[in-house]
């Protein structure tokens, strides 16, 4: 397995202590499928559905793309009567536990729809896996939990 681009960034600090907490993405792609623009693209795909799914500003940003060879990367073509390719993908999103389903629902379609739209990957080659995490378990830095005692915003 092999990191090939990590996106980070911050605004302003006051968001994070509102309990603006944005998911965590990390996509699991199948090694030389996709350009250095295109993973750019993805990355930009999976901040843009928390922006259109979940009201999350734009700026804040945790996605990790990781790229796996043949021997690294198991997708069942078909399961779940899907017809994936060879551009089939794993992308895992860690998020905020007080998150309702119509968000979920939101998020999952906010995904696929973009990623369709700016990188030409058909729906049924994502898998998405969402793990909810609680607030307090999230660290921006300093090895602080800084959402421990902070409601969550929405």
């Amino acid at each position: 397995m092999r990191i090939s681009t990590y996106f980070c960034s911050r605004g302003k600090h006051e968001a994070s202590l509102r309990g603006d907490i944005m998911p965590v993405f990390h996509a699991h792609i199948p090694a030389g499928r996709f350009s250095k623009d295109q993973k750019k693209a993805i990355g930009n795909s999976l901040n843009r559905s928390l922006v259109e799914g979940l009201g999350i500003p734009p700026g804040d940003r945790f996605i990790m793309i990781s790229e796996h060879e043949e021997d690294e990367l198991f997708i069942d073509p078909t399961f779940m009567e899907m017809n994936r390719t060879a551009n089939a993908m794993i992308v895992t999103v860690l998020i905020g536990a007080h998150r309702p389903l119509d968000d979920k629902q939101k998020l999952l379609a906010a995904i696929t729809r973009l990623l369709y739209d700016n990188v030409g990957i058909s729906p049924d080659d994502v898998f998405i896996a969402l793990v909810p995490v609680p607030n307090e378990n999230f660290s921006f830095g300093r090895g602080a939990a800084q959402l421990a005692e902070v409601s969550p915003r929405w």
